[in-house]
């Protein structure tokens, strides 16, 4: 879709919410005038995503959230990784004659345990103020009563359709009488309806006990998937300490292992050493400057990131600045490192909802949740209306790697969320979709703001790159940038050795990134959106 923009940053004092929809981010602030939480409305948020932007995210997939305290200024990490069924094992996988996890299907559906709502009901037990009905009242009410299709969620329908058309009942969701939804057509999903009202009757059990849980169950046994009724009552969110790191004069917080969000202070303590401040922001210094940090940080998360629960990820070394000393010395301002000097075996290619949302007494939430690829496995687990994720496939079959499969486990996950501090007081709530482009595109958005002082809508319309591949056989150092770079910048990064892929002007893939910024003078909250995607920045 052709994107035409110029959005001015959205403003507001009471509260506020950013989403990749515009009904979605509505929901959310209508829980807020109610007198909900900005956890409250962060949850409405993503279930009326789930809803109604179903080839980005559901309650089949997981969820990870920092959570900020407005009475203490604490921020707390909430993890949502659905944990691997006890039937996954190497062993399992092997016996199926399968040499790697398919990306697609019923394997990859069912090697994980859907962990989001296990989150949002333990975030709301902690930090609610409104009943589950009620912040889930949005979301029951588009999927029983249908909801406008948009014309990237058509594009999807369209792209996905053979993997789609191949499980009955996507297809029947998907495509009403057989045809592919229209952008401007209602789509209902009942079933999802009545699951979203057995969770806000019965909470947690309402999704991993009783009738909800029996279903999936079911399905996956009946198609010969992995998870078992069991699985579901092992699957609990877990509450932790996030990642901090220091850029300029910015505290930046992140989301811990298994989640990749310490590449971006990484990236962060690369980049300081480099008065980043001083460059073109658009010029080919700069953005060769971040290509090279974001070469440096991957391949140290693609050696050791894992589930800290199984494995020993070296975390606090690989955030300090005397590791990005060492690290740094890598760094080449002539010429592009290459993959074979800085070996990375990541995918860019995911789809995945960010949502921020604060309210007036300073609660803040950076809830980031996804199916992992587009629609997820394409597998609607029966008469639930539940499309599982795909998010298994990200585990290893070596059985060397620190991310290989074993039971119980949780995958390396590329979804991050992210919040900073100035002078001790909040001041964004940030994140975005785009799998392995997450955290280039926070260093995109932490750079716009804090080295050349552009407020959050600015620095999210600014042109973007993502380094990396998009699908496995392509080269893993192409630079993929939008046209809205300067020609000689682009120009001037061919001759250093990057292989450059030129996008068109917006493009889609280059993320969904959605943000807030809190002023620390007057407490004024400045919303941004991607104009990539559906969504707004509301508030009130």
């Amino acid at each position: 879709m052709e994107i035409r923009t110029g959005r001015p940053v959205t403003l507001a004092s009471n509260g506020m919410v950013t989403s990749p929809h515009s009904l979605a981010s509505a929901a959310g602030i209508d829980v807020l005038r109610a007198g909900g939480s900005a956890i409250d409305a962060a949850i409405a948020t993503s279930a009326v995503l789930a809803v109604v932007y179903p080839h980005m995210t559901g309650i089949g997939g997981d969820a990870f959230w920092l959570i900020h305290d407005g009475a203490s200024g604490e921020i707390r990490y909430l993890s949502g990784g659905g944990k691997a069924a006890a039937t996954a094992t190497l062993s399992s996988i092997e016996q199926r004659g399968l040499k790697e996890i398919p990306l697609r299907g019923i394997v990859p559906a069912t090697l994980t345990v859907p962990g989001a709502v296990a989150s949002w009901i333990e975030a709301h037990n902690v930090h609610g103020r409104l009943s589950l009905p009620r912040v889930l009242e949005s979301a029951i009410g588009y999927a029983r009563d249908g909801f406008p299709v948009t014309g990237r969620l058509a594009s999807f329908i369209e792209m996905m359709r053979d993997d789609l058309v191949g499980d009955r009942e996507a297809a029947e969701l998907l495509f009403p009488q057989g045809a592919a939804a229209r952008p401007g057509a209602k789509l209902t999903n009942v079933n999802l309806a009545r699951t979203l009202q057995s969770i806000a009757d019965g909470g947690w059990s309402g999704f991993y006990q009783g009738d909800v849980a029996v279903e999936m169950a079911r399905f996956s046994e009946e198609k010969g998937g992995l998870f078992r009724l069991t699985d579901f009552s092992r699957q609990k969110a877990v509450w932790g300490e996030p990642l901090v790191g220091r850029y300029r004069d910015v505290m930046v917080f992140n989301t811990p292992p298994p989640t990749q969000g310490f590449t971006v202070l990484e990236m962060l303590n690369l980049l300081e050493a480099h008065e980043s401040h001083d460059k073109d922001f658009l010029g080919p210094d700069h953005v060769h400057l971040l290509v090279q940090a974001k070469q440096i940080a991957y391949h140290d998360r693609d050696q050791v990131l894992a589930d800290p629960s199984f494995a020993d990820v070296p975390v606090e070394r690989l955030i300090s600045k005397e590791y990005a000393h060492l690290r740094g010395r890598l760094i080449d301002g002539t010429s592009a490192l290459k993959w074979d000097m800085v070996p990375s075996f990541g995918s860019l290619s995911g789809d995945t909802v960010y949502v921020a949302a604060v309210d007036r007494d300073g609660n803040a939430a950076s809830l980031i949740q996804s199916l992992y690829g587009a629609f997820g496995s394409c597998v609607v687990a029966g008469n639930t209306g539940v499309i599982l994720q795909n998010r298994g496939a990200y585990f290893s079959l070596d059985r060397s790697h620190p991310n290989r499969l074993e039971p119980g486990k949780i995958p390396l996950h590329t979804l991050i969320a992210s919040m900073a501090k100035r002078d001790g007081k909040l001041w964004s709530v940030l994140g975005c979709m785009g799998a392995d482009g997450q955290p280039q595109i926070q260093l995109q958005l932490y750079s716009a703001m804090i080295d050349f002082d552009l407020d959050i809508q600015e620095a999210i319309e600014m042109p973007r790159f993502l380094s990396g591949r998009f699908a496995l056989g392509e080269p893993r150092d192409t630079l993929h940038i939008e046209s809205r770079f300067p020609e000689a910048t682009i120009d001037a990064l061919a001759r250093r050795g990057h292989a450059i892929n030129r996008w068109d002007a917006w493009n889609e893939m280059a993320g969904h990134a959605h943000g807030i910024t809190i002023d620390r003078r007057n407490g004024m909250l400045s919303g941004g959106s991607d104009p990539r995607s559906d969504g707004a920045a509301i508030g009130y």
